[in-house]
């Protein structure tokens, strides 16, 4: 259940960006679940793959360089999906940044009590 609540969340916030951000676009909140369920795939599967095969400049950058990987995922999801849009890498970037700030906010309300 909670996993079901977290893609929800994470559509929204891909939603809200979608408004917030001029080059960054989503033509419905069912493209914006799709969304949600294809960057948390390619997180799994796609992003350690790019973090091995990068880990030297990753090492050098002090880690910047992992912005620049969840900027690529972003990109590939526009990729795939039809009704999301991501305009540049800089938007890209940026969506990237925003979401994982909007993300942790959305899901600090999740969490539960843990002393009750």
């Amino acid at each position: 259940m909670k996993l079901v609540i977290r893609l929800l969340l994470n559509a929204l916030a891909v939603v809200i960006l979608s408004y917030a951000l001029p080059g960054v676009g989503v033509d419905s909140m069912t493209t914006a679940i799709i969304v949600a369920v294809v960057l948390s795939i390619l997180n799994f599967l796609v992003k350690p793959i790019l973090i091995i095969l990068t880990l030297p400049i990753t090492i050098v950058t002090l880690g910047l360089f992992l912005l620049i990987i969840n900027a690529i995922i972003i990109l590939i999801a526009a990729h795939f999906i039809s009704g999301f849009q991501v305009s540049s890498i800089w938007w890209a970037l940026i969506f990237s940044l925003l979401l994982s700030f909007l993300q942790s906010i959305l899901h600090s309300m999740l969490k539960e009590d843990k002393s009750k």
